[in-house]
Formats: C-alpha cells, sequence, structure tokens
C-alpha cells in the first residue's frame, strides 16, 4: 500500500509539531523517519495511523482519503516502543488478540486462529516461547512479540515508533538486520520512527529527515550521507568536521588541499574519513598535533589540535578516520605534530543551504 502525505500541519497550543509535511512514499518500502527528539517524527506516525489528527492536511492509503477514518479502518499494524503485551496472556494470546476481537463475519475459526499464531510465531523465531507470559521473555523477544501480533491481522501498513529504543545496544544491532530480512520476506509498507542514525541508515531503503516539524531530506541511505542537501543533514547524519572558512587560516587550509577565490560566508564540512594525515619530515611546521585517539575496532579516531593555539583554553578539534593498520604504519602517538590534507568537502553558504561542491573551480579541494 502506498502513502501520500498531502500539506500536513499539526500544532499543539502554539508549538508546531508539523508544518506543512508532503510525503510520498511507495509501496513496499521500508522507510525511517529520523530527526532529533521534538522534531515531530512521531507526531507524522500518529497521524498516519489515525491515532492523531492533524490541523491541515490529508492521508492517502493507496489514493484512498483516510483522514477522517478511524484506526480499526485503516489497516495499519502498529508496534509501540515499550510493547504494550499484555501481562496476564500468554504470548500465543497476545499474537492472538487481534484475531478474536474481529467483527463475527471477519474473525477466523479457532483452528484457523490457531494455525496462522503458530506460523507468526514461527515466522519471529519464537514459537518455541507461545505458552510463555510477557514477564518471562527478554527485551528482544517481548519486541518481536509485539510485530508478531500487529502482523496477525494482515495490515496493509506496518508502523513502528521507536521499536528498538528500550533495548540493548547488541539486542537492537541483532533485531535491525532481523527487522530488514523480514521485511524483504513479506513486502509490507513498513515506516519506522528513530533518533538513531546508524539504526535508520542501516535498516531503511529510504530516509526522511525532520526537523522542527519540516522535512530536510528524503533520499537512500547513501544520497543522505553522501550529498547532504544541507548544513543541518551534513551535520546531523554521521560526524562532520565544520570549518568557518572566514575564520581559519588561510596558509592551513591551502597546505590541506582547500583553494578558496570566494570566501565570503562559507562553511566547509569535512567527514572525518575525508581527512588524510601524514607524518613525516615535513611536519616539523604542521599547525596540527596529534591530541588523542579513540579505538572503533577496525578504525581509528583521532583528535587533532592546533599547535600552540589557545594555550591553557578549550581548543577546537579536528576529526579524522584511517584503517586500524594504517594507524599502526604510522606509528602515531599522541603529541606528534601531522600534515592534514581534505580529499572531499560538501560546501554551503550564509543560509546553510548546499553551495559548492570539491570540483567548483572558484571553491574547491585539489
Amino acid at each position: 500500500m502506498s502513502i501520500l502525505l498531502s500539506n500536513i500541519s499539526k500544532k499543539f497550543g502554539t508549538f508546531a509539531a508539523l508544518d506543512q509535511i508532503n510525503l510520498e512514499i511507495p509501496e513496499g518500502e521500508l522507510v525511517a523517519l529520523l530527526g532529533p527528539s521534538g522534531c515531530g517524527k512521531t507526531t507524522l506516525l500518529r497521524i498516519i495511523a489515525g491515532l492523531e489528527s492533524a490541523d491541515e492536511g490529508r492521508v492517502l492509503l493507496s489514493g484512498e482519503d483516510k483522514t477522517d477514518q478511524e484506526v480499526s479502518q485503516r489497516g495499519i499494524g502498529f508496534v509501540f516502543q515499550h510493547y504494550a503485551l499484555f501481562r496476564h496472556m500468554t504470548v500465543f494470546e497476545n499474537v492472538a488478540f487481534g484475531l478474536r476481537v474481529k467483527p463475527r463475519r471477519d474473525r477466523p475459526s479457532n483452528d484457523e486462529i490457531t494455525k496462522k499464531v503458530h506460523a507468526l510465531l514461527e515466522l519471529v523465531q519464537l514459537d518455541w516461547l507461545h505458552d510463555r507470559y510477557p514477564d518471562q521473555l527478554s527485551g528482544g523477544q517481548r519486541q518481536r512479540i509485539a510485530l508478531a501480533r500487529a502482523l496477525a491481522v494482515e495490515p496493509s501498513v506496518l508502523l513502528l515508533d521507536e521499536p528498538f529504543g528500550a533495548l540493548d545496544a547488541s539486542v537492537r544491532k541483532d533485531l535491525r538486520q532481523w527487522l530488514r530480512n523480514l521485511h524483504h520476506e513479506l513486502n509490507v509498507t513498513s515506516i519506522f520512527v528513530t533518533h538513531d542514525q546508524e539504526e535508520a541508515m542501516e535498516v531503511a531503503s529510504q530516509v526522511v529527515v525532520l526537523n522542527h516539524g519540516r522535512i530536510e531530506q528524503q533520499g537512500a541511505p547513501s544520497e543522505i550521507y553522501d550529498h547532504p542537501a544541507n548544513a543541518f543533514v551534513s551535520k546531523f547524519i554521521g560526524q562532520t568536521n565544520v570549518f568557518h572558512l572566514e575564520k581559519e587560516d588561510k596558509i592551513w587550509l591551502r597546505d590541506a588541499g582547500i583553494i578558496l577565490n570566494e570566501p565570503d560566508a562559507l562553511t566547509a564540512h569535512v567527514r572525518p574519513h575525508d581527512i588524510d594525515i601524514e607524518k613525516n619530515a615535513d611536519t616539523a611546521n604542521s599547525p596540527f598535533i596529534l591530541k588523542d585517539w579513540q579505538h572503533l575496532g577496525s578504525a581509528i579516531r583521532i583528535e587533532l589540535a592546533r599547535y600552540g593555539q589557545n594555550q591553557g583554553k578549550a581548543t577546537p578539534i579536528v576529526y579524522a578516520e584511517m584503517p586500524n593498520e594504517r594507524f599502526k604504519s604510522l606509528q602515531l602517538t599522541k603529541g606528534d605534530r601531522v600534515s592534514l590534507r581534505i580529499r572531499h568537502a560538501h560546501w554551503f553558504n550564509g543560509d546553510n543551504t548546499h553551495f559548492l561542491n570539491q570540483s567548483n573551480a572558484e571553491c574547491r579541494c585539489l
């Protein structure tokens, strides 16, 4: 089922939670609504579900206007962050609940319910726990049961509100791939809310970035990361170094590979992995020293500070990343003076919209 949101707006008092949202989601997509707290992503999800009413705008599912229809008429399954399982019911009865409360004319027989519930529990790999109660399950198991319960009524759209937010990091990571595989198998149009960038980039086929009730950018994870539409998206998705070029020392920028002929009100955003570090005989006068580093498994994140700048005060840090083996081969230690080379940058003008890239002749990375 496709989803079309047209001019959706919602206020709570004087606070504008959503401001003229226009969004189209094709059938079968797995979409992440991503953004900081208070950006409107959960409100938007609840409006799609019918749990909240928009002040303005329309909600269309497969071309049919559902704006004024009740939740039960929308064919939507909803999975909450804190599971919302019935504690007095077994796993089996929790999953069967939506089938048992259907109108009599639509309700399957007991045999059909039993068969379907066991099939769903096998799908989420938990049929062996069918006679347990929610309090006897782990957080990850409870969330999978909540998902099975939502799927039992065969929804045309599946909505998930921070589905992994209450789980430990290791459990969340396992369930991300599990959800992606499950979506490929079922091909149900799905939207999940998250503030976890890594989660959105790993699971979703499309990412919608929201901020202050507006959509900043929509696209595939690679497009969002590699081609941010504005400075907010660039800073929010992944880590980036922000250089305010009118305030920077032009000598080190030039030596790092940036030529700037039109410096007015420009900022350069540089990903840590787009900075190369060298330690050689020519670095004696380099303006940077290695302040610290963190081991990230296969990569090393390096903190660089300007040499001799702001003694005794907080010093702006430049972050770089490199493979573990590269770090070992350079034999870097704290306090080493190093030279930098910037391979790629995104450029933004004074109002934070995307301005130039590295191929522009007036403002480029060599």
